[in-house]
């Protein structure tokens, strides 16, 4: 049986996860993202986001009402000093089912992308092409990333200010190639929580930073700015994330989403928020006269 609390926790400890628990299996529920059968491949890091979904996944999997098949992967990619030991060693005591996937990009990172340059595209692209080759080996139909709420926001912005383009991450996707479905069942929880669930449990956590690579500045520049507005007022990412759930198309300006060309009479979904209900407000005002270039209304009393 898996240990899924920490010596000497805290009242406050269940809570949050409990809160975790039930925010996953809420996005998996909306997103229908693992269905009876299912073999899920997870993405494991070693950071404290794949950690958070592997145990929190593990705890569902103990009482879902499916069946479902978790595999538990991580993929060394021969950079310098990568701790190889660590992650079998954990899965090992879990007592799960894992591979673990060896594969040199980081040779190949480094060939290709010029000193100083950063590497992260190019070694995101490897190692994207690596884990649905693995998953297709393993029979895994679901693909488990770990990416959360404020990952999803920080998208949005990223691609807004660098791409002019609406575009987040989706908590669920088709790959390219139709062959498997990429999922983010922490899709609904914040970066805040789950780094506390992290610290709590003690995981052993690998650090991001072991290629060299340059910090990615411009997703931490947006984090920054999230996190001030966070502060200043808080709920606020809560709210960007329920917006990107919450699109109307008519009152943005894509008119391969929205046929504005052919709106010729407006419809009652069309019309714009910022005036209200207009049919109830104009109950309160008559037009009353027109002389020439003056037009007026008075109250109904």
């Amino acid at each position: 049986m898996i240990n899924h609390l920490p010596a000497n926790h805290s009242n406050n400890f269940i809570k949050l996860r409990n809160s975790l628990i039930s925010a996953t299996g809420k996005a998996i529920g909306d997103y229908n993202m693992i269905e009876e059968g299912d073999t899920v491949l997870v993405c494991m890091s070693g950071g404290k986001d794949s950690h958070a979904m592997l145990m929190i996944l593990l705890a569902l999997q103990e009482r879902a009402p499916i069946n479902f098949k978790l595999i538990a992967m991580n993929l060394d990619q021969k950079q310098p000093g990568f701790p190889a030991d660590i992650l079998p060693a954990y899965f090992e005591k879990l007592g799960i089912d894992y591979r673990i996937v060896e594969a040199d990009t980081y040779s190949i990172v480094k060939e290709k992308v010029p000193e100083g340059a950063t590497t992260c595209s190019l070694c995101s692209r490897l190692r994207r092409g690596i884990i649905y080759t693995t998953a297709k080996k393993l029979g895994a139909n679901k693909i488990a990333l770990g990416h959360h709420r404020d990952d999803i926001v920080e998208t949005l912005f990223l691609n807004m200010f660098f791409g002019a383009k609406l575009k987040a991450m989706p908590p669920k996707l088709s790959t390219n190639d139709k062959q498997n479905i990429v999922i983010r069942p922490l899709a609904y929880c914040s970066e805040k929580d789950i780094a506390s669930y992290a610290r709590q449990m003690e995981f052993p956590i690998i650090p991001c930073d072991l290629c060299g690579s340059q910090e990615n500045l411009q997703r931490q520049k947006v984090k920054d700015i999230l996190q001030a507005w966070e502060r200043e007022h808080p709920g606020r990412i809560n709210n960007i994330f329920r917006a990107i759930g919450n699109v109307e198309p008519s009152h943005l300006a894509d008119f391969n989403l929205y046929d504005f060309k052919g709106l010729s009479q407006a419809k009652p979904e069309d019309e714009d928020p910022l005036f209200g209900d207009i049919a109830k407000e104009s109950e309160a005002l008559s037009l009353n006269s027109t002389d020439g270039t003056r037009i007026e209304f008075v109250r109904n009393t």
